[in-house]
């Protein structure tokens, strides 16, 4: 099915599920939207891999208020007392990580939130940090932020399904793979690629690849994209549209990110806001073609065919052609 009717189909049969006190976001949500943009694009680009700022700076789309400082200090006094439970420990052995696993997941009491796994309280670290449950991504930003306060060298792995932990083995022997949402647990290969299976299907191919580091933009981008698909699935368009433009701001390459955007601007009858983003988005996904190639016809009466009569367009780019076309004519209605 074309991403384009797919997204439709999403956006059409999701359900308000109400979990959480929401915000009124009809006032003032284009001003706050580009005030939670710029704070990302700072903890973003501020130098160091530190993941707080900008996980507390996505929480502001339901908090508008947050008070960031208050967890920042929370991670750092969690910091120190981690560092004392694990006796100063710079190398990430399994001892050191268990002993670790033993501070965060006993005796702080975080794990994975199994029974309510799609509570958009989940996604948010401000929210995880007070009620000490989380899903795999939200709880490897704790896990990360406290073990680099406590010195030890832990990084992301952004696996297929389920967000994992690296830490280098060293001098010692190999990589320990960790588990952040069952209390830490240390997987084999063999574990990894069951959970593959289990998250992809059997037909998943196992590569080493997959237990690559994952940078902070690929953490940050992994945890809007989570989000924005739970707020489609809630109708929650309004904040769909928000993290949409937060994920552009994350990854202005995101070309598909302007179709979404222009989609749930269109489900929220912002009809120009729409036209602007589907227009944007064929544009520039179209920029990269061949020289000599002719681009979709964008007039009134064209019908997406190149001159030759040849239909090798996707049907996706078909879908917001179509879409575009129908914008411009209820635009042009309202001047």
């Amino acid at each position: 099915m074309p991403n384009l009717q797919r997204l439709a189909l999403e956006v059409g049969s999701w359900k308000l599920t109400g979990t959480i006190n929401r915000v009124p976001y009809t006032l003032h949500l284009e001003a706050r939207t580009t005030e939670v943009a710029a704070d990302l694009e700072r903890a973003m680009n501020a130098p160091g891999a530190d993941l707080a700022p900008a996980a507390l700076a996505i929480a502001r789309v339901e908090y508008p208020s947050l008070e960031a400082q208050q967890y920042v200090d929370r991670l750092d006094e969690m910091g120190l007392r981690a560092t004392a439970r694990i006796g100063g420990a710079r190398q990430a052995t399994s001892d050191t990580i268990r002993a670790f696993n033993e501070f965060l997941y006993d005796e702080e009491g975080f794990g994975g939130n199994r029974e309510q796994y799609d509570d958009p309280r989940n996604s948010f670290l401000n929210e995880v940090l007070d009620r000490r449950t989380g899903i795999p991504i939200t709880l490897a930003v704790v896990y990360l932020e406290v073990a680099q306060r406590a010195g030890l060298c832990i990084t992301g792995i952004n696996f297929p399904g389920h967000f994992l932990l690296r830490a280098p083995g060293g001098m010692s022997g190999d990589d320990l793979i960790i588990d952040p949402f069952h209390g830490g647990a240390l997987l084999s290969e063999v574990d990894c690629r069951q959970l593959l299976r289990h998250h992809v299907g059997d037909e998943a191919a196992f590569d080493r690849s997959l237990l690559s580091p994952a940078t902070r933009h690929d953490i940050v981008v992994r945890m809007l994209v989570n989000l924005k698909r739970l707020y489609v699935r809630m109708r929650s368009f309004p904040q769909a549209r928000f993290v949409s433009t937060l994920l552009l701001t994350a990854d202005p390459a995101a070309v598909h990110e302007l179709r979404d955007r222009g989609l749930l601007a269109y489900h929220l009858e912002d009809f120009s806001a729409a036209l602007r983003d589907l227009e944007e988005y064929l544009r520039l996904s179209h920029a990269d073609r061949p020289a000599g190639e002719p681009d979709f016809d964008l007039s009134e009466d064209g019908d997406g065919e190149s001159d030759d009569g040849s239909s090798e367009e996707s049907n996706d780019a078909t879908g917001v052609l179509d879409h575009v076309k129908a914008l411009r004519r209820r635009v042009a209605g309202f001047n």
